[in-house]
């Protein structure tokens, strides 16, 4: 069962351990949140001109729209004003700026019925994010840049979270899958690869959807099975992710359980020191490249008990 916290008070340790017990932290607008959302918001407006962006879908060819998402979301990953922002949300948060390491924010799309869902905008299935190498150990970050609605927002599967879903993470490495990006991208062709996905129906019906408003966040681990909720409002919804990892949890393996992601490789030479933006170091990651062993049933059964694994 995972637990949702409102504006929690707990301390930083006490909240990430919470985390890595599948729990959720939802927290009201924050003044160093807002100020990412007005910058993201801010170069979104500009690169589509006089149309609101949230209705641009309704007055551009959808290659056009691509276009524009092409330009604008590397703009506002390689900003360097962004990186600065995350430090300001961390601080603010009260994380340790020394410890905890974090990734380029990135700016996502959910465009509605079908509008554009590959590509630059492309939607994601049912997944945990430890299926694309993604360390045990990392927390999400989630934030909404204009309304949200049941119809649009995030949402999580909590009966998953200890529970294994059938999934194609056996056969993803990121090194494979960057290298291949970085071929396709060389040679102008169109990328329509899927990410890893579930290999069985998932029960929708047991859904948890979390309607945040801009400028608040929801912060959760990678583990958990999340996605995005078919968009069936008129509007497209545009937000902002980034992820951190705590280096001494890194270091000690201090994690989410792995209950059935079967990646190898590691997303942790991602992550920068939000002050120097210097990286994880090289024996850390050289720790995670072989993937995280998954539980065994009895492994998990004595792990829910509260037994050691």
């Amino acid at each position: 069962m995972s637990i949702v916290y409102f504006d929690s008070k707990m301390p930083e340790p006490q909240i990430r351990q919470k985390l890595y017990a599948g729990d959720l932290f939802v927290f009201s607008p924050r003044p160093s949140i807002q100020a990412l959302c007005d910058f993201g918001r801010s170069l979104t407006e500009e690169a589509f001109g006089g149309t609101h962006p949230t209705l641009a879908q309704h007055h551009l060819a959808p290659e056009e729209y691509a276009r524009i998402l092409s330009q604008l979301k590397p703009k506002f990953i390689n900003h360097p004003h962004a990186k600065q922002l995350i430090q300001n949300i961390l601080g603010e948060m009260g994380f340790d700026l020394d410890k905890n390491y974090f990734d380029v924010p990135r700016m996502r799309t959910a465009t509605s019925h079908g509008y554009l869902t590959t590509g630059i905008a492309y939607s994601f299935d049912p997944h945990r994010d430890t299926w694309f190498s993604a360390p045990m150990n990392q927390l999400n970050w989630w934030i909404p840049m204009y309304d949200i609605e049941a119809d649009n927002c995030l949402t999580f599967y909590p009966n998953h979270w200890d529970e294994p879903v059938r999934n194609e993470s056996d056969a993803y490495d990121c090194r494979n899958w960057y290298a291949e990006s970085r071929r396709i991208q060389a040679e102008g062709l169109k990328d329509e690869r899927k990410r890893p996905c579930p290999l069985d129906p998932i029960d929708h019906t047991q859904d948890l959807r979390l309607v945040g408003q801009v400028g608040g966040l929801i912060l959760f681990s990678g583990a958990h099975l999340h996605g995005t909720v078919p968009n069936t409002t008129n509007a497209t919804r545009f937000s902002i992710d980034f992820r951190t990892v705590h280096l001494d949890d890194v270091a000690s393996r201090t994690a989410a359980p792995n209950v059935d992601t079967q990646s190898t490789g590691t997303l942790l030479g991602d992550f920068l020191h939000p002050i120097t933006l210097a990286p994880v170091s090289d024996e850390l990651i050289a720790l995670y490249e072989p993937g995280t062993p998954v539980l065994t049933e009895k492994m998990r059964a004595r792990a829910n008990a509260g037994a050691p694994a």
